[in-house]
């Protein structure tokens, strides 16, 4: 019985020895990645979310032009906002959060997914996106490869380059001189932050009357206000500095209640003019996140 033992060890010993040998030399087929039947590159388009319907033209503009940037690929849409998906779910619309998205992409069989941000800014929403989605490409039987896409302001040039979208295409025609304009950005707790305060540094070298303000972050609306008093400011463009002209576009800024920016212009002797559409329905500045998901999915290849 000994020997039959000992014996017994020994195949048992060669077999692990075996197993580990194969795995060290193909850790593809130890996480089950080449048992899959590749499929991709897929796209998945991440924002924030809107239950606004006349915002969903943004929406509609940018699944438009990617699509017509990459064709014969997947395309597949997430929201972030957990409140915003359990409101269009009672209205019977099904939208993913992220993590699912990649959970599904994965069970389907996608090997390799370019995540694009939709957000403004790289902030926590962003953070935790590249966080979670990385995590896909890590477990057994993951996606082998997920690459997040920058937001829209990430540098000097991306930042400079909006303004100028503003300008040029945003702000009407009838605009003078020596009427502001006003953008509204969302802001937010994370660092990234900064970014609308050096967004507004650039505006005012821009054009002495434009400015940039935020519902939660800085620069803060009062700060703007304040400023549009001493230049005895009369007239104000306001523009929702977001993805979409949603529930921040159509309360806190053009909204009727004492507390939007347009009321608390008003109290204050400066007419507003609201100007309601998302950026993401203007062309040019989907094509800016475009251009960030081309070299993502060029490094998908």
């Amino acid at each position: 019985m000994f020997r039959l033992s000992l014996k017994m060890k020994l195949v048992t010993l060669v077999l692990c020895t075996l197993i580990f040998a194969t795995l060290k030399a193909d850790p593809g087929q130890a996480s089950g990645h080449s048992t899959k039947e590749e499929k991709g590159p897929a796209i998945l388009l991440v924002t924030f979310g809107t239950s606004v319907e006349s915002a969903q033209a943004s929406f509609r503009n940018i699944e438009k032009l990617v699509r017509k940037a990459f064709p014969n690929t997947e395309v597949r849409w997430a929201y972030t906002s957990g409140i915003i998906r359990k409101k269009l779910e009672k209205e019977g619309t099904m939208i993913d959060s992220p993590e699912m998205a990649l959970s599904r992409l994965m069970d389907e069989g996608y090997t390799k997914v370019a995540v694009q941000s939709l957000h403004m800014i790289p902030g926590a929403e962003f953070h935790e996106i590249n966080v979670n989605a990385r995590l896909f490409a890590q477990m057994a039987g993951g996606i082998d490869k997920v690459i997040v896409s920058w937001p829209l302001l990430v540098s000097d040039e991306t930042m400079e380059k909006a303004l100028q979208g503003i300008m040029t295409r945003v702000v009407p025609k009838q605009r003078q001189a020596d009427e502001a304009i006003v953008l509204m950005g969302h802001g937010t707790h994370h660092p990234s932050d900064a970014i609308y305060s050096a967004l507004m540094y650039k505006a005012q070298k821009m054009d002495a009357n434009l400015f940039v303000g935020t519902v939660e972050g800085s620069p803060s609306f009062e700060e703007i206000k304040e400023v549009l008093v001493r230049k005895k400011i009369r007239k104000a463009y306001l523009i929702p500095f977001m993805t979409v002209a949603g529930d921040h576009a159509m309360n806190d800024m053009a909204g009727n209640e004492p507390d939007s920016w347009k009321s608390q212009l008003a109290s204050v002797g400066i007419e507003s003019v609201p100007v309601m559409k998302g950026l993401a329905e203007f062309d040019a500045f989907v094509g800016m996140w475009i251009a960030n998901l081309k070299t993502a999915m060029a490094h998908l290849k």
